[in-house]
């Protein structure tokens, strides 16, 4: 997978894009899924399925037909919804049907390389002013001049 977002919260949706190549985009077409999000210390579990294979396979569960890896810091079991041509990347939409938070920290990955959580940005700890509004009248928007809001026209 190379990128998972959340899509929307009514019904609960998120996404997941995948090379076309990869195997999981094979199974992926009308299957439920999970989105399992490494924990710290899945580290060697993130350089398998990049390529680095480990010894031992990493360690599943299966909810129904749905395999989860064990040891994850939150997982995603999604129901199908859509899928979507993305060139040469799929984009698969699910339903989010059940959700497992654990306490493990997430494992991160940007700039091309692994992270975990840092500290918060200045100002925010525990400064709920610092909460931004999707209201289309104040917060973000409000800044936009070009902001227009979407037709529901058909």
């Amino acid at each position: 997978m190379n990128a998972f977002t959340a899509v929307s919260l009514d019904p609960p949706l998120a996404q997941v894009t995948l090379t076309r190549t990869s195997r999981a985009a094979r199974y992926l077409e009308g299957a439920p899924f999970a989105i399992n999000i490494l924990s710290l210390d899945q580290l060697d579990v993130a350089l398998h399925f990049a390529g680095r294979v480990m010894e031992e396979e990493p360690e599943w569960t299966l909810d129904g037909d749905v395999p989860i890896l064990t040891r994850n810091a939150a997982t995603l079991e999604c129901r199908p919804w859509n899928i979507y041509d993305g060139g040469d990347h799929i984009i698969v939409v699910g339903e989010v049907i059940a959700l497992e938070v654990t306490g493990r920290e997430p494992l991160l990955y940007i700039g091309g390389r692994f992270h975990e959580i840092g500290r918060l940005a200045d100002g925010t700890a525990g400064d709920r002013t610092a909460e931004v509004s999707e209201a289309p009248d104040d917060g973000w928007f409000a800044g936009a001049r070009s902001f227009k809001p979407l037709s529901h026209e058909p």
